[in-house]
């Protein structure tokens, strides 16, 4: 699929992923139309300060809202759908407010794409819906454990698409990226969680679990993944894994951005931070075969050189400001 002649909408585009992903179609000359939630302020959350704003055609709204959805879709070729409530914590405090934007806001973009006729319908899953893992590395065959409102939420998301393309053969693609980090992150993951106390001087960290692992995939590189998805020829119906098929345990993960901050500073476990037992997810490791067989992506910024950017990013006062380190951001 060539881009260059294509209507792209992406849903979530004043987030993390969404603003980066937006940036990247721009660049690869797709005309962009950029969902961003709604607010009295007409604040396009990351796309503000972006060098692609003046390029992009930029809508307000909720996906909770089908008659929006059936607007938002319309003329357009391609969906990439990141719209999404998506803190665990925050998960457990208001679960149908999940289920309203994760589940039903997946449904509305669906029944628009698949009446406005789509070429392309790509969603965004999250490897959370694995839970602990039961083998590694983690393949696209892993059994589903919801082990948080959020990942039960995401199931049902995922279980919509996929229903759409059996039972009325929309073209849809879902793509599940493992742990996603870089500038513009949320303050409630935690690698800026890690990165913005350091910033603020502060010499003993508020961590929770710190023996879980991740797989860890720089911002750029997931979005080159979705570019991938965007672009082949084949795998509709499909799940595709986005990571790097490494992992490594939180408690490493501290030691390394210390030392890449060149700061000194050790743990504190705040029990604030941990998830109930029988929620967290201990274990992820992707395996990312798949995707490369069916488009030759691979990762290519390794984790040294993507916090390196990531601290050099929050180091900088006019995005630092805007993570409150001394709070607990769920």
């Amino acid at each position: 699929m060539n881009l260059g002649t294509k209507r792209v909408l992406i849903t979530g585009a004043d987030g993390f992923i969404g603003s980066h992903l937006t940036e990247l179609f721009v660049r690869e000359a797709a005309h962009v139309r950029a969902l961003c939630l709604y607010n009295s302020f007409n604040d396009w959350g990351w796309l503000e300060e972006s060098p692609c704003a003046k390029d992009i055609e930029v809508e307000t709204g909720n996906v909770c809202d089908p008659h929006l959805c059936r607007k938002l879709v319309k003329n357009c070729d391609v969906v990439l759908h990141l719209a999404a409530l998506i803190p665990i914590p925050y998960s457990y405090r208001a679960p149908d407010s999940y289920v309203d934007t994760n589940v039903r806001g997946t449904l509305n973009l669906c029944q628009a794409a698949l009446d406005t006729g789509v070429e392309r319908f790509i969603h965004t899953s999250t490897s959370e819906v694995y839970g602990t893992a039961q083998y590694v590395p983690i393949d696209e065959k892993h059994p589903l454990n919801a082990q948080s409102p959020y990942s039960a939420t995401k199931i049902g998301a995922d279980a919509i698409v996929r229903s759409f393309y059996c039972a009325f053969e929309m073209p849809a693609v879902i793509a599940r990226p493992f742990n996603t980090y870089g500038p513009r992150q949320s303050a409630r993951a935690v690698i800026p969680t890690i990165i913005s106390q350091i910033v603020a001087g502060r010499t003993e960290i508020e961590l929770g679990d710190l023996n879980a692992t991740r797989d860890f995939t720089y911002v750029e590189d997931t979005c080159r993944g979705f570019l991938a998805m965007a672009t082949m020829d084949e795998g509709l119906g499909e799940v595709f894994h986005i990571g790097s098929n490494s992992e490594i345990s939180v408690g490493d993960l501290f030691e390394r951005i210390v030392n890449l901050a060149g700061v000194q500073a050790r743990v504190v476990r705040n029990p604030e931070r941990l998830r109930p037992p029988g929620s967290e997810v201990f274990r992820l490791r992707c395996d990312n075969r798949k995707l490369k067989a069916c488009t030759g992506f691979e990762p290519l910024i390794g984790i040294d050189e993507g916090l390196r950017r990531t601290i050099a990013w929050l180091r900088d006062g006019n995005y630092a400001k805007r993570y409150k380190e001394h709070l607990y951001n769920v």
